[in-house]
């Protein structure tokens, strides 16, 4: 099968489409034949050396696809079915991937817009389930307008949760249309959200890594009332909770999303699609960090 490897760190220019044995599932996994897989910051990440230090290294943790091959003891789908899930190698960007949590795709949605889904609806239910977000509260969300931001503000009005959003202005009316109230990020950011909620809020989420824990722990009050998925050095510096999936992750919301997207409830939108060959271009878009929505590749 082909797949997206890289084999020494470095710019986009270091990513290749190379040719690698087909994967085959374990117990409880299924492999699919991908359609559609996400591009998260993780990836250029990655590449780029900042997190895994071996190599050579293969990329992508979320697709979506046609099931080919079941592994013992699956039982709750078959061969044909769409599914979208979490690869269980992190080789996602590839003709075939084995997923080890997946859940049918919704009807109303196609591969790329069921690939989209994973990363954001699990990283965003795993901080808000940290956080303890539920009715009544008021949560800021910082970094409001990207995946997994708009990910969090959608499940959070779910919940019953008051959500305020950073984002630029151009992202406001977006930001209202998922049932936030906007706010402009930097320089007086706690004085326009206190003009909003005077007495704080009673949580907060930092999405974009942009250092401002600080205001955010002022404006919830204790550092932890606050979760950050993007600001590792600054959680240590702060005393705020770092959320990773390897202290466990939400799986659950794969099985719940669908039926908040066929309520209307719930959308993820793509802000571009890419095919396989074009990965550097897609690491390009991400790095540039100012992509609404999720960027995913189209294979097959």
């Amino acid at each position: 099968m082909k797949a997206v490897r890289f084999h020494q760190f470095g710019g986009p220019e270091v990513l290749e489409i190379v040719e690698l044995p087909d994967p085959h599932p374990g117990p409880g996994q299924v492999r699919i034949a991908v359609r559609a897989a996400g591009v998260n910051p993780s990836d250029w990440k990655k590449r780029r050396g900042l997190m895994d230090e071996g190599l050579p290294q293969t990329l992508g943790y979320e697709a979506a696809g046609v099931v080919d091959e079941l592994g013992e003891g699956v039982a709750d789908v078959a061969v044909g079915d769409r599914v979208f899930g979490f690869s269980a190698e992190g080789a996602a960007q590839a003709e075939l991937a084995v997923l080890s949590h997946y859940a049918p795709i919704p009807q109303s949605l196609g591969f790329a817009d069921a690939a989209a889904l994973p990363a954001a609806i699990e990283t965003a239910t795993r901080a808000l389930d940290q956080l303890g977000v539920a009715s009544g509260g008021t949560l800021l969300v910082n970094g409001a307008s990207g995946s997994v931001g708009s990910a969090a503000v959608q499940l959070a009005a779910v919940r019953g949760a008051r959500v305020i959003g950073t984002a630029s202005p151009a992202n406001h009316d977006y930001l209202r249309s998922l049932g936030a109230e906007p706010v402009a990020y930097g320089e007086g950011l706690a004085e326009r959200v206190r003009a909003l909620a005077p007495d704080g809020v009673g949580r907060a989420l930092d999405v974009a890594g942009s250092g401002v824990l600080p205001e955010l722990i002022e404006l919830a009050g204790a550092p932890e009332r606050v979760v950050t998925i993007a600001d590792f050095a600054g959680a240590q510096e702060h005393g705020v909770r770092f959320s990773r999936g390897d202290a466990g992750r939400a799986v659950h919301v794969l099985a719940e999303i669908g039926a908040l997207i066929e309520a209307g409830r719930f959308a993820l939108p793509v802000a571009q699609t890419f095919p396989l060959a074009e990965i550097a271009e897609a690491h390009r878009a991400s790095e540039d960090g100012h992509v609404r929505g999720k960027l995913v590749l189209l294979v097959g």
